[in-house]
């Protein structure tokens, strides 16, 4: 009787130990099986986006890319310190990007965050923002709360890309005119990896595509384009080629990618036409760059009036041939550049109707997130049904449209007296189009003569699929330029409102989806949803939610702790 009571006294606590024994054991085969399973993972990879918009995914074009990469790629992001919201999300996203590009890099991506304004010694931060500005990055100025009050700070939200010996910018926020700041900065966010693709393409490349601007029908000048042309220049190899009847223009003209027909002011000569025919039948890309009419500030500044006149080209049929017509007109559009006008002895800057600002037609990757592109005294474009050629419009005037028909009057004084609404009655006109298939050649059943050589030209009647756009303002691609020193100004900087439009990002994206850099306007045409709070709902709700968020947590640990005690409380009772 003495040995069954001291056997089951001591039963609960043999119970007891077991129970214990059993837990480490668990405890150290979970924690054998983790180990275990992380290292089998290591071995493989894979990531899982939930997002509806793919944020944190890269475009397989970007990871073929950064699979591809034999070296290190080393940023240094000028994007940290005391900085507003919005930036803290941008340099937060970048760094998430960042992230990913170095896993399907392998590893060599780098990057280290520098806060430029870190010294407190005014004299180093404006000497290292002017080495920034030397280097390609823009800023940007922000206000800040500061004890006395508002401070107005420049900040570089950009960065700098080092790969071997080549080093380029990468902007991270573009700003745009007439948008509001929290879009700006949605956009910016948007375009990391294409600006980082970008960057990324532009120093690993080897071999560039050549593309050409022609000359010799009375197209910009070379200083005209320069900023264009530099832009160009870490895509594709440039050049310039003048059209005539030599057969070695012909073949030259054959080599290239693509080319680009910049605001010519003279006719074309039949030879020149059957040139660039024979180059699309080839399977050539065109950048068309054509005015309807023929009209200039500079006629304006000897006079308070002058007319715009029809452009005789010559380009007429070959256009309708392939599918599209410049209509010989002038757009006037309430949504417009400025000038500066005299008012009282003094200058002011007045709207130009004469100057639209162009946007984009639809979400085509050329155009997609696009800001406003300037246009100078543009025309309209109407299509033609050509079989087999697919159109799409890129760029159109705004809701607010007027159109007169060449010869057109342009009264610079109109600039003082408030527009007649009724006459802007007119809506979305199209302005630049693209054109993509087979195209017929003008000289299918027209025999050709004059042209040297022309014999030893193996003549096509058709082309490979290939494709053009077409723009109904020469303008567009021209840079203003500063005549004393001849120095060229960034494409779309308008010198009078010191805005920049989007006229550079767009023939950019024209000449890369011509030349089939597809994986760049693959990534460039991402749209990324930002979901914005209630302003006003945040403010009515902060403290019922400030409440949810700081006493619940602490509630329901409290909550797991009772439970926990009642259960091994009636366990061990039982």
């Amino acid at each position: 009787m003495h040995n069954e009571k001291r056997h089951m006294t001591s039963s609960p606590s043999g119970r007891i130990r077991g129970g214990a024994k059993r837990d480490v054991i668990q405890l150290f085969l979970s924690i054998a099986i983790i180990l275990l399973l992380n290292f089998i993972a290591s071995f493989f990879f894979s990531r899982f986006d939930l997002t509806s918009d793919k944020r944190y995914s890269l475009s397989p074009a970007t990871k073929e890319m950064l699979g591809k990469l034999e070296d290190v790629i080393y940023f240094k992001i000028y994007l940290e310190g005391n900085l507003p919201a919005g930036f803290d999300r941008l340099n937060t996203s970048t760094k998430e990007i960042l992230d990913e590009m170095r896993v399907y890099s392998n590893g060599n991506i780098e990057y280290q965050f520098i806060n430029p304004s870190e010294s407190s010694e005014k004299k180093k931060q404006d000497e290292i923002a002017k080495q920034l500005e030397g280097k390609g990055l823009t800023p940007t100025y922000i206000a800040l709360n500061v004890e006395a009050g508002i401070s107005q700070v420049k900040i570089f939200p950009g960065a700098l890309a080092t790969y071997r010996t080549r080093e380029f910018p990468v902007p991270l926020f573009r700003e745009q005119f007439g948008v509001a700041s929290d879009v700006q900065l949605n956009n910016s966010i948007q375009s990391l990896e294409y600006e980082l693709s970008t960057t990324i393409r532009k120093l690993t490349m080897k071999v560039k595509s050549k593309v050409a601007f022609t000359e010799g029908n009375g197209e910009l000048d070379s200083v005209d384009v320069s900023s264009i042309a530099h832009a160009l220049g870490d895509y594709y190899s440039i050049s310039r080629i003048k059209l005539d009847g030599k057969l070695e223009n012909f073949e030259k003209i054959n080599e290239q990618e693509a080319i680009i027909i910049a605001k010519p002011d003279s006719v074309f000569p039949e030879q020149v036409k059957f040139i660039i025919d024979q180059f699309i039948m080839q399977g050539g890309k065109v950048l068309w760059l054509v005015d309807g009419v023929y009209a200039n500030m500079d006629s304006l500044s000897k006079a308070a009036e002058t007319y715009a006149l029809s452009m005789p080209l010559n380009l007429e049929n070959q256009l309708f041939k392939y599918g599209v017509r410049v209509n010989n007109n002038l757009v006037m559009d309430m949504r417009s550049g400025v000038i500066p006008v005299p008012v009282n002895k003094k200058y002011q800057l007045a709207p130009w109707f004469y100057f639209p600002l162009l946007s984009q037609s639809n979400n085509h990757p050329i155009v997609n997130n696009l800001n406003l592109v300037k246009g100078e005294f543009a025309s309209t474009l109407d299509t033609v049904s050509v079989p087999w050629i697919k159109k799409t419009y890129l760029l159109s005037t705004s809701k607010y449209t007027s159109i007169q028909n060449a010869p057109a009057r342009i009264d610079l004084r109109s600039v003082f007296r408030n527009p007649d609404q009724k006459m802007f009655n007119m809506a979305y006109k199209p302005v630049a189009v693209l054109m993509e298939g087979e195209f017929e050649s003008v000289y299918k059943n027209h025999l050709l003569t004059g042209l040297d050589s022309v014999s030893r030209i193996k003549i096509k009647r058709k082309s490979p699929p290939t494709k053009m756009i077409v723009v109904a303002d020469g303008d567009i691609i021209k840079n203003s330029v500063q005549r004393s020193t001849n120095r060229a100004y960034p494409l779309g900087y308008d010198i009078y409102s010191k805005q920049t439009y989007g006229n550079k990002n767009f023939i950019l994206n024209a000449i890369n989806y011509l030349c089939d850099d597809s994986g760049l306007l693959e990534v460039r045409s991402r749209e990324l949803i930002l979901r914005m709070m209630d302003r006003k709902k945040v403010k009515e709700e902060k403290f019922k939610w400030q409440a949810m968020n700081t006493a619940l947590p602490i509630l329901l640990v409290v909550l797991y702790g009772i439970i926990q005690a009642i259960i091994r409380k009636r366990k061990f009772t039982n």
